[in-house]
């Protein structure tokens, strides 16, 4: 049996300025879609190949039962490059993040 929750680690700059390379955040795997809050999601396929998981802000849900993600960052990739993605795309909602791991 599997855990409802998890850690996702952010790469890339998508999100910036509310998370950045580097943070760990809390996901809380299986539930319903929360708009405007930050969720796991797979993104659909580009025209290099596949896409990595990755956190996006839910902005909106269309007609057609489709999502619209949202970077935080206006020069990440969103929904403006490969339209709104189907439900079963979105993975998880980011509960929060962890604090930053101190260096000594």
């Amino acid at each position: 049996m599997s855990l409802p929750f998890g850690i996702a680690v952010v790469r890339g700059t998508s999100m910036e300025p509310t998370y950045v390379e580097g943070d760990r955040l809390v996901v809380h795997y299986g539930q319903r879609v929360h708009p405007g809050r930050p969720h796991v999601v797979r993104l659909p396929e580009g025209p290099d190949g596949p896409r990595p998981v990755a956190v996006k802000r839910i902005t909106r849900r269309e007609p057609d039962g489709r999502w619209w993600l949202s970077a935080d960052n206006p020069a990440g990739t969103d929904s403006r490059q490969f339209g709104a993605v189907p439900a079963g795309s979105v993975i998880g909602v980011v509960l929060g993040r962890l604090p930053r791991r101190r260096r000594i």
